[in-house]
């Protein structure tokens, strides 16, 4: 899931807030960054070329370990929780799927407006300062790495109207038809390479139906052995495809293109956030810790988007210096990560103090006016095509400047978010009518 905050001033902002929701995606979102600090492993070589490894993939004794850490799943089954509490709230107030759009587009493209000018702005610089153009693309397909992520949540999001609408009807169908269409495109991807793409379309919303299931109690119900069951069983159903060499056994190499093993790792982990909710809920109770998922929470997804960019930024300028870097996967390299994560949370604090506030709602005064429909589809499919790109082809420079004046144009096209009525919010709560499922989860406005 994406990294969401809520509309409040933080996670007690809300009562029937579920804060183990915002443990889980805290957790996930410290481990990405972590995790980031462990894979990219630039060197430059006598004759002045310049590589970059994957120090964290190549390391085959890792892979058991990665069944664990790859959280992504987990992300898109927490979306999939709020994203169809919003979408009830929304309806219930008499908004439609273009109104629902509209928001989501807004709360994702205004911070990484600002991200792809200020990287296109940087580059650039550095490409006119006589840098070499190798390490200018090295570092744009370095700190582009996240940006899969947009292309497949934000099809996740946009379509999640249509499938909260199946899921009413048939939830298990609507999952089980999602599934198929996942494992029909893992069997074609053999002879249509681009094909497999698809899946982060098909995959994802499928990983997101899994949460409207939690959502709606699908799990809740589950006593203890049925959750421990689904956890063995769906992680042996995983070491059996891959040790028939259906899939690989690293689970970084299946994520993009996405394919069944993370629907997979999904079930489980869907299953294991429902078997430590009590203690997670226990940690979330405690003061201390809702003050850090509020200060988090409210600029998770600024966090997301710049931790690598500046982790890239980083390292491009260390290979600039003098100062001794350790060939990546020697002990010297894993001792030197601590220093590296420290590095990049330092860093990010004025990022998060200038850019931060790009994550809060954008409301304007007034009666509400939504946006035409035709603006909404116009700015998706404006959004959609560079992050898509980006996700299938690596980033470049050009890439870079197009996709931020794209992102600048559907924000232009989305306007703002319309506040509702002042008597009418009165009269509702702060947070207006929510149909009350089994589990009450975080909500977006």
């Amino acid at each position: 899931m994406v990294p969401e905050q809520g509309s409040g001033s933080g996670p007690e902002a809300t009562p029937d807030r579920d804060l183990v929701i915002d443990v889980a995606r805290f957790v996930c979102l410290a481990l990405v960054v972590i995790g980031h600090t462990m894979m990219l492993s630039p060197e430059l070589h006598p004759d002045g070329t310049v590589t970059t490894e994957n120090t964290l993939g190549n390391q085959h004794w890792f892979e058991p370990v990665l069944w664990v850490l790859q959280i992504m799943p987990l992300f898109f089954v927490a979306g999939g929780i709020t994203g169809l509490q919003s979408w009830r709230r929304l309806r219930a107030r008499g908004g439609t799927a273009f109104d629902f759009g509209q928001a989501r587009l807004l709360r994702l493209i205004r911070p990484a407006s600002v991200l792809l000018a200020a990287m296109f702005a940087g580059l650039w610089a550095a490409r006119l300062a006589g840098v070499d153009p190798q390490v200018i693309q090295l570092l744009a397909a370095g700190a582009g790495m996240p940006l899969w992520f947009l292309a497949a949540y934000l099809a996740a999001q946009l379509n999640l109207p249509m499938f909260a609408a199946l899921h009413a009807r048939a939830p298990w169908l609507t999952l089980a038809g999602l599934t198929a269409l996942v494992i029909a495109v893992d069997c074609l991807r053999g002879v249509l390479p681009l094909l497999a793409y698809v899946n982060m379309v098909f995959l994802w919303c499928a990983v997101q139906q899994l949460g409207f299931i939690v959502a709606d109690g699908g799990l809740l119900r589950l006593r203890r052995p049925a959750l421990v069951g689904i956890i063995v069983g769906s992680n042996l159903l995983l070491g059996l495809l891959v040790a028939l060499g259906l899939y690989p056994g690293n689970m970084l190499v299946n994520l993009n293109p996405p394919n069944l093993s993370l629907l997979l790792l999904a079930f489980s982990q869907a299953a294991a956030l429902q078997l430590f909710r009590p203690v997670l809920g226990r940690a979330a109770s405690l003061a201390r810790v809702q003050r850090v998922l509020a200060v988090v929470g409210r600029r998770s997804m600024t966090v997301y988007l710049w931790h690598l960019p500046l982790l890239a930024a980083m390292s491009g300028l260390l290979l600039l210096t003098d100062v001794p870097r350790p060939a990546g996967g020697t002990p010297a390299w894993w001792w030197s990560r601590p220093l590296v994560l420290l590095a990049v949370v330092i860093l990010l604090l004025p990022v998060l103090a200038l850019f931060g506030r790009l994550e809060e709602r954008p409301t304007s005064p007034g009666r509400p006016r939504t946006r035409p429909a035709a603006a909404v589809v116009t700015a998706a499919v404006v959004v959609f095509l560079p992050v898509a790109d980006a996700a299938v082809n690596g980033l470049t420079l050009g890439l870079l400047g197009g996709g931020a004046a794209c992102f600048a144009l559907a924000v232009l096209l989305l306007g703002r978010v319309p506040a509702r009525d002042g008597a009418a919010a009165a009269a509702e709560g702060p947070d207006g009518p929510l149909p009350r499922p089994p589990l009450s989860a975080n909500v977006e406005p």
